[in-house]
Formats: C-alpha cells, structure tokens, sequence
C-alpha cells in the first residue's frame, strides 16, 4: 500500500499539540519555582509568543486548573494501574509510591493549593483518587505500621516533593532517596505513631481558593 501524504491539517494539529505540550511543561516549572509568576513568564519559558498560549488558555487560572486536572489524572491512572497489579502488596505499593514521586504531582498542590477556584470536574476527580488511594491503602494495610492512615499518604508525598535542589537530576535521586527513609518508617512492626492522622476534610480544603 503507498504512503499517504499527511493533510496540512493533520501538520497544524500536530503542531498544536506539540505547542501545548511545551505550554503545560513551562507553565509548570514557572508556577511550581513561583505561583504568582505572570503568564507571560510561561510564554517565555516555553518560547512561544503570548498570542499563542491566550489561544490555548484563555487566563492564567484556566491554565493552572490544566495542570492540576493533569496532576489528578496521572495520580488515578498510577493507582489503577497499581490496583491491576497482582504483585505482593509491599512491592505493589512502593512502587506506586516511588512512580508518584518520579511524576511530582506533589509539587503542584504545595504550589498551587488554594491560588484558584478548581471546577467541580476536578472536585470529582479528586474523589475519584481519594476512593482509589483508598483501596489501594486497604489492600496493603497489612504490610504498613499500626497508626498510618490514607491521608497520612498524601503528606508524605508533600514530605518528598519539599526537596528541592538547583539541579533536576539530583532533585530526582535525593528524593528517591528520602522515599526509600520514609517507606522503612511506613513499614509494619514500627512504634506507635503521636497524633491523629489527617482528615479528607483537612486534605480537601486546602485546594479552596483563597481571598
């Protein structure tokens, strides 16, 4: 069968789509090193012209919601994939974590938490992670320390993504190793925790924008 010539439309939406690529990654090195960075920083970071980005994003709140949706849907699709897993749960569930703390969603909520209105889209995303953690959690209760709790999870993954260094590639192996630390500490057979575990409600609440 011969080749097709791809149509010029098929070339500008690849083009877009590379554009919008560029768009999210810049925009979210500039918004996680400054939340209150202008949008024009994200164009320049990412060396397309403003009119561009406007076209894809009409305002900075919409495309901080795109990233923070993004950041949502990679940490369901990490546990679906998790929960498919049929591995021992110990191994299930470190490595869940350590993917996570690769993808650096973490970063977004110790950024961006509370400097925008989430839509009620990703409100239910979010449920839909919590209802996952969740079952993942409960599937691999029987391997962590007496006093862990699920929310306690989401914590820890802020805990990790704190750590921050001038370089990228170290930033990555520091905090691979401070998540192997951390997951000895989550172990079974550990001493009793001090304090109650955090709430869904204190979780949740933080991503309510502020005045």
């Amino acid at each position: 069968m011969p080749k097709t010539t791809p149509s010029p439309l098929s070339g500008r939406r690849q083009e877009a789509a590379r554009n919008d690529r560029v768009i999210l990654e810049a925009a979210r090195e500039v918004f996680v090193e400054d939340p209150g960075a202008p949008v024009s920083a994200v164009a320049k970071r990412a060396g397309v012209g403003i009119s561009a980005l406007y076209s894809r994003y009409p305002s900075k709140e919409e495309l901080l919601r795109t990233l923070c949706h993004d950041g949502l849907k990679r940490y369901v699709d990490e546990t679906e994939a998790a929960l498919a897993d049929e591995r021992d749960p110990w191994t299930v569930f470190s490595e869940w974590m350590g993917r996570l703390v690769d993808a650096d969603t973490s970063s977004l909520t110790l950024a961006l938490a509370g400097t925008f209105t989430p839509t009620p889209e990703m409100f239910a995303l979010a449920e839909r992670a919590n209802e996952l953690g969740v079952e993942l959690f409960e599937r691999s209760r029987s391997e962590l320390r007496a006093g862990i709790e699920v929310h306690d999870l989401s914590l820890v993954f802020e805990l990790v993504a704190a750590i921050r260094v001038a370089d990228h590639e170290r930033t990555a192996l520091l905090r691979r190793r401070y998540l192997a630390v951390v997951l000895d500490g989550l172990r079974a057979g550990r001493g009793e925790l001090p304090g109650p575990p955090p709430t869904w409600q204190e979780i949740n609440q933080r991503w309510q924008a502020t005045p």
